[in-house]
């Protein structure tokens, strides 16, 4: 009774206009509450759904990366405080070490606060932005007729206008500016750098690359491989490969065949060293990493088991890959437990270069561009053959020069007669 008494007491004190205000908030509040419990959500009740309405906002949380990543980096943010936004929109994205994810809109309305900057670590399930439910327009015309209503319209002015006296043109004043551009340009661009964040993508790539480096005892052999006979085979059956398996046929499908021919004839290629342990691992599957660039960073998905696939099977399995490295969706199972790495440096014109092993892997096979050149046949005829350089990078502690050279001139026996792969002659 006090406090009510004390409570209408400090409301007299009020002018009338804030009596007013206070009376129709206690009533916004109570219709609040009523609507809540007549929708069936009791306040205190565990894991029940919290009902937005327009008055309320929406946190918008870390969402989950992988099974093995309990925390992320800002990547960026598509919006800002005040954007308007549609369901499922494009927020931001969380990058990690593997993977990187998208934030998306769980509902539409308008963004009304960025809780964690751009490149701030965050923990999964943390807060990032807070949103608040509303009644968007689609995107297009009827934001622009709204606007189009709201702008007053112009009437004619009946008043003529006195005509603008010609000014003169003031030739020198007009030379001096130009000839002093070149030195404002210049000290308006003091600062000629920029820095930009490491992402975590890409500083794991630097890591690993850089222990591969340190570990290994990494040597390179190479060989030169004729791709007469496969550029004719693609050739004469691409048209209806597409037909009937819905991919083109590219080179890459040979060179992972060949690859998983070769190392089951070599196993000590497809094999690693465990220094733990001190032993050797032996694979009796091939699954072999294929180095894909995409605007992050090299990233490096797995065919499984090539031993058994044919040649549409690895082109449509790259193709998948190459899709989602595009749009950033791999998964880490997709570019975990690889055996042996491909890389094709030949798609952007290298011509030789010597690939860096992928580790724990012992050995990785860099293609490069095919060029036309001078080639003695076996009947001594020199002519002009498309010529493709092949490199093997192997680690030195495991595998012996003879296994590296046994390896490769496989692969190149079975490219310059790739009728032994389709006909299981390998």
């Amino acid at each position: 009774m006090k406090r009510t008494m004390g409570a209408i007491a400090r409301r007299a004190a009020l002018p009338r206009h804030a009596q007013l205000v206070q009376a129709r908030g206690m009533k916004t509040v109570g219709r609040t509450v009523a609507a809540r419990e007549a929708a069936g959500s009791p306040a205190g009740r565990v894991g029940a759904p919290l009902l937005v309405s327009k008055r309320w906002c929406t946190v918008v949380k870390c969402p989950v990366i992988a099974e093995s990543i309990s925390e992320g980096t800002v990547g960026g943010w598509e919006v800002k405080a005040g954007d308007s936004v549609l369901e499922d929109a494009l927020l931001g994205s969380i990058e990690s070490e593997k993977v990187n994810i998208d934030i998306r809109a769980p509902h539409n309305g308008i963004v009304t606060e960025i809780l964690v900057e751009e490149g701030t670590n965050v923990n999964v399930g943390a807060d990032l932005l807070k949103l608040k439910e509303a009644d968007v327009p689609p995107e297009g015309e009827p934001a622009k007729a709204a606007k189009t209503a709201d702008a007053p319209e112009k009437k004619p002015d009946a008043t003529p206008k006195p005509a603008a006296a010609a000014k003169p043109a003031p030739a020198a004043a007009a030379a001096a500016p130009a000839q002093a551009e070149p030195a404002q340009q210049y000290a308006a661009s003091t600062d000629r750098e920029k820095r930009v964040r490491i992402t975590p993508m890409r500083r794991r790539i630097a890591d690993r690359l850089k222990a591969s480096q340190n570990t290994a005892a990494m040597l390179t052999t190479f060989q030169e491989v004729d791709m007469s006979n496969l550029i004719a085979l693609r050739t004469q059956h691409k048209e209806e490969f597409a037909e009937k398996h819905g991919v083109k046929l590219g080179f890459m499908s040979a060179f992972v065949k060949a690859s998983a021919c070769a190392l089951q004839a070599v196993p000590v290629v497809n094999a690693y060293l465990d220094t733990e342990t001190d032993a050797i691992i032996f694979h009796d599957y091939c699954d072999i990493s294929v180095a894909v660039a995409t605007p992050k960073g090299l990233v490096v998905p797995v065919l499984r088991d090539c031993q058994e696939m044919n040649f549409a099977d690895i082109e449509k399995q790259i193709g998948v890959f190459a899709d989602k490295a595009k749009n950033g969706s791999l998964s880490i199972r997709e570019m975990s437990g690889g055996t042996f790495t491909i890389s094709n440096g030949g798609t952007y014109g290298s011509w030789m270069g010597t690939p860096i092993i992928n580790p724990p892997q012992s050995a990785v096979l860099g293609m490069h561009a095919t060029k036309q050149k001078a080639w003695v046949d076996k009947d001594g005829k020199i002519s002009a053959r498309p010529i493709m350089a092949l490199a093997l990078t192997y680690d030195h502690r495991l595998i012996d020069g003879r296994d590296a050279v046994t390896f490769l001139v496989k692969i190149r026996n079975l490219i310059e007669s790739p009728e032994r792969m389709l006909l299981d002659l390998a």
